[in-house]
């Protein structure tokens, strides 16, 4: 995992700023108020040899469908900041850590993504993070950009 004491110029892209307030929102008795984004992110940062070391078929821990979820969540709030439109993140798990994510405006689906092995969901680094997260958004707003008329409906 990556030294969390170090400036990561990572931390400053809008898509990990925003996520790290999408996991910020849902800390209820202020665990994260006074850690560092990096803190709040670090489960996101998996090593390849950790992500090697799980089973290929596990059941999904709850925690790591949690940060899916967040993943996510955190693409439709920049889309929705980058776009103005609602996106909103629709996300199904079989037990076995495989699924779909769907991400609508409107009535335009602006990402569709099968899931797979999500008990091994992580990046190698905040920069693998921020660019996978950039990639989402940019391509939603793309498809939005693209179909306007039916992200409107």
């Amino acid at each position: 995992m990556s030294d969390i004491a170090a400036p990561i110029p990572a931390l400053d892209h809008p898509f990990v700023k925003t996520l790290a307030r999408l996991v910020r929102a849902a800390d209820s008795h202020g665990v994260w108020e006074r850690k560092s984004d990096a803190e709040v992110l670090a489960d996101f940062v998996i090593s390849r040899e950790e992500r090697r070391s799980r089973p290929i078929i596990d059941d999904p821990d709850p925690d790591i469908v949690d940060r899916v979820e967040a993943f996510y969540g955190a693409v439709g709030l920049a889309v929705e900041q980058a776009t103005g439109r609602l996106a909103s993140p629709v996300l199904k798990l079989n037990y076995e850590g495989f699924g779909r994510v769907l991400l609508t405006a409107g009535r335009l689906v602006v990402i569709s993504r099968t899931l797979r092995d999500v008990h091994r969901f992580g990046f190698d680094d905040f920069e693998a993070l921020a660019t996978a997260g950039g990639k989402l958004v940019d391509e939603a707003a793309a498809m939005i950009g693209r179909f306007p008329e039916v992200a409107d409906l």
